[in-house]
């Protein structure tokens, strides 16, 4: 089983070299994708001597800051072409603890397309953020469940791991979202098309260096995204 492990940086090298330090301490086999949208604190350069000395880490160059959404559209489209068998997607900021990605791809062995790490199951949770951060996350979650119709608790995490077929599946081309709600449009895709989605507890931690790529306009854009999806699936084009 070959994985991939794939992390979109912005303004992460404080946090990079350990990221990956992490995931090889728990899953030495794995592969390390950085895709960096041109960070002008020198991630993009870090991630190149990181993978000059481990031919485990390779970096993709972007020309900008062109979105959440279509970092992980090119890491995936990568992962379709190079063969891998399974696609995982962290943050590089150090919030998904890399101990979590055995019993994430033991479920995708035991049957399930889509694995989602859960904040909001029994044994997940989130430390280090204020009440409003919670509201924030827990609202979108219920929020996208209510409109959506689905019995999904965490539709909003970025923790993440896929079976290859199952994104080469999924029509990417057609994909709209770009931050906050492309993680909630990808998870209803995936069970639109009938696909196995399982939740796997995690606890999220706030990042330790750096900081959030979260905005007011990204937050808006899942609001509306939301209702653009349920229209879609009513129309039957998802």
């Amino acid at each position: 089983m070959t994985v991939l492990v794939v992390t979109p940086t912005y303004n992460e090298r404080h946090n990079l070299e350990r990221f990956v330090g992490g995931v090889h301490a728990v899953m030495p086999e794995a592969s390390v994708l950085v895709v960096d949208d041109a960070s002008p604190d020198g991630t993009g350069r870090l991630a190149d001597e990181l993978a000059a000395r481990d031919p485990r880490v390779g970096v993709m160059h972007r020309s900008g800051k062109l979105g959440l959404g279509t970092a992980y559209l090119a890491a995936f489209g990568h992962a379709i072409r190079h063969g891998f068998d399974n696609v995982v997607q962290m943050d590089a900021d150090l919030s998904h603890d890399p101990r979590y990605l055995r019993p994430m791809l033991d479920a995708i062995e035991s049957g399930a397309d889509l694995v989602l790490g859960s904040r909001n199951v029994e044994g997940g949770g989130v430390r280090g953020w204020g009440v409003g951060r919670h509201v924030l996350s827990k609202g979108g979650s219920l929020y996208s469940r209510a409109i959506l119709g689905v019995p999904i608790r965490d539709l909003t995490t970025g923790y993440k791991a896929w079976r290859v077929p199952v994104l080469a599946a999924l029509d990417l081309g057609t994909v709209r979202s770009e931050g906050y709600s492309f993680q909630i449009e990808m998870t209803y895709r995936a069970i639109r098309r009938g696909f196995h989605v399982q939740e796997v507890p995690i606890v999220f931690v706030d990042r330790f260096a750096g900081q959030s790529k979260m905005s007011r306009r990204i937050f808006f854009e899942a609001v509306s995204m939301v209702w653009k999806l349920r229209i879609d699936a009513a129309l039957g084009r998802i």
